[in-house]
């Protein structure tokens, strides 16, 4: 709506002075109606990955405690942002809408220190065909410190070819079509994470929250693991998970 208005006004300023070139007045008034999140410099950027379909579990879960960063003292929290393939709103496989933070087709995007890749409802079929989303995935890869998938987000990084060296799981029930797919990784099963190198795999769902604090465990120590965990009261205790580290 307000991008509407913005245009009808557009017109009436073109037709009301000639020297105004249509094309910079439309321009103008589309760029002012979108607004990015302030990213403070001194924080991670950390970008989830999200499209239509995408779960609210492996979403909110991670979301959730690495947000939470910011209320902690003397570390380097995180910046949290959403991107997709466009600006309009994402809905999520339960029906949420989510306005997406930046669109990585047309945006200039912040450096991605850590991109999360949460599941979504066609990560086993169509998600894969999509090559501009597959290359923004590997783009990333060059220079990220981390990237984390959960469920079935654990596809698309091995569909960017990003997983090939690395061990990884996935969603306990999808793990043998992975292996089906995938048929030369090494996909381990009765974990809930896998930590390889710069990647971390999760089993997702509520278990999202046990990777997502693990990454906050390594970078940040098991005390403000632990504050996280109890500012959403989870019972946090790394002895306590199954999990694989293979190399950090």
């Amino acid at each position: 709506m307000k991008k509407i208005i913005l245009l009808v006004c557009c017109t009436v300023l073109i037709g009301c002075n000639s020297n105004v070139q249509k094309a910079d007045v439309i321009e103008k008034a589309m760029t002012e109606t979108k607004t990015f999140p302030e990213l403070d410099p001194n924080r991670y950027n950390v970008a989830f990955l999200i499209m239509h379909g995408v779960y609210n579990t492996e979403l909110t879960a991670p979301f959730d405690i690495f947000q939470h960063t910011i209320f902690r003292e003397n570390i380097k929290a995180m910046n949290v942002f959403t991107v997709a393939n466009t600006s309009d709103p994402i809905v999520s496989f339960e029906g949420m809408r989510i306005l997406p933070d930046f669109n990585y087709l047309e945006d200039d995007l912040p450096k991605i220190d850590i991109l999360v890749v949460p599941s979504a409802e066609h990560h086993l079929d169509t998600d894969l065909e999509d090559e501009a989303m597959i290359n923004f995935v590997k783009e990333v890869d060059q220079n990220a410190m981390f990237i984390t998938s959960h469920c079935d987000g654990a596809f698309v990084l091995a569909k960017a070819g990003i997983l090939d060296n690395s061990v990884s799981t996935t969603f306990p029930s999808d793990i043998d079509k992975m292996r089906s797919m995938f048929p030369e990784l090494d996909i381990r099963k009765d974990v809930l994470f896998v930590h390889d190198g710069k990647y971390i795999t999760s089993a997702g769902g509520a278990k999202s929250f046990e990777a997502a604090l693990y990454l906050c465990e390594f970078l940040y120590g098991a005390q403000i693991a632990r504050s996280l965990a109890g500012g959403l009261v989870i019972d946090w205790d790394l002895n306590n998970v199954p999990h694989v580290i293979i190399k950090n």
